[in-house]
């Protein structure tokens, strides 16, 4: 076994045990029986502590590691996923646990979950396992995907809600997110984050894991960003004095209360920004920009709106070639 010196002048030894490095440091230079001895001792507490870790201790540890590098959110739904995992198998020995035991709670889950759901499931006790015993292998069977476009709601009933929201402390939110912002964002902003009729969007209001609503940064990188909103709506802000003070859940209560009485399909906020990303589309603006101004990380959901926006145009074009056949033909 190595003995290392260290600058500081102490010395230590390593060891890779299941995938980890272990080390233990010396205060004088030790023989090779002494260090041997040392990190047997070592090797035995981390021995002792794996016989007796649950799954739900291991979790509960992975959690913790990732505490200050993850949003509330995340966390808070790390601990909402573990809470739904069978008893029985959180209290099973992290160590005893095979592929054969995860595909069994994952065909349990879904039956009451939908595929994505499912998915979410899978992926933290994937990496719970990942963590705590790195050599198992899975080859979990997951629920098929569904298909599904993103709802995207008419011109027609984005401006029903906007005018019932008139006069309303909902009106400034539903604006913004008719230009992209996610709700998070939207009761985030200061007037400080307005300057003339740009908008600089850097922070979200989240709920941490005991639910209360606290100011992060924003989901991802790409979320930080500039955009561009009418004067007359900046103007409006500043002669109001704030963009929005409730709480976020009031805002989704009020589209639905909304979209009840003018007896129009139900939207949540979110859906405004697939109707963003749709008009900006019809525009021809480049997909890149949309991207930018939207927030979006990745194209995935942009490339789904696409073609959700597409096929409303194929649509549009057929029942217009069926039109001039009719007239060609019968008059």
């Amino acid at each position: 076994m190595k003995i290392e010196k260290l600058p500081s002048g102490s010395y230590r030894i390593r060891k890779m045990y299941q995938g980890k490095i272990y080390t233990v440091v010396f205060d004088r230079k030790p023989t090779q029986k002494e260090a041997m001895m040392a990190m047997a001792k070592e090797l035995e507490k981390i021995q002792t502590k794996h016989k007796s870790m649950t799954f739900q201790e291991a979790a509960d540890e992975y959690i913790e590691s990732k505490r200050n590098v993850l949003s509330p959110s995340t966390i808070g739904g790390y601990s909402n996923i573990l809470a739904h995992l069978e008893n029985t198998f959180r209290q099973k020995n992290v160590h005893d646990i095979e592929a054969y035991d995860v595909q069994k709670e994952i065909n349990r889950l879904a039956k009451a979950h939908g595929p994505k759901t499912v998915r979410n499931y899978h992926g933290f006790i994937s990496a719970v396992l990942g963590m705590f015993c790195p050599n198992l292998k899975l080859s979990t069977t997951l629920p098929q995907k569904r298909k599904s476009e993103p709802y995207i709601p008419s011109d027609q009933d984005v401006k029903l809600v906007i005018e019932a929201s008139r006069g309303t402390v909902y009106e400034i939110p539903i604006i913004l997110a008719c230009y992209g912002m996610r709700r998070s964002e939207i009761c985030a902003l200061t007037l400080g984050d307005i300057n003339g009729d740009v908008v600089n969007i850097d922070k979200a209001k989240v709920q941490d894991q005991d639910g209360n609503w606290v100011i992060k940064s924003t989901k991802t990188t790409a979320s930080t960003r500039q955009i561009i909103i009418p004067e007359p709506v900046a103007k409006k802000i500043q002669d109001q004095g704030y963009i929005y003070k409730g709480s976020p859940c009031s805002i989704t209560k009020f589209l639905a209360s909304a979209q009840d009485a003018l007896n129009i399909p139900r939207f949540s906020i979110h859906k405004l920004r697939h109707y963003f990303a749709s008009k900006m589309s019809s525009m021809n603006v480049p997909e890149a920009d949309i991207l930018k101004l939207g927030g979006w990380e990745s194209d995935h959901i942009m490339k789904s709106v696409y073609r959700h926006s597409m096929m409303e145009k194929e649509e549009e074009r057929k029942r217009e070639a069926a039109r001039k056949l009719q007239q060609s033909i019968f008059y």
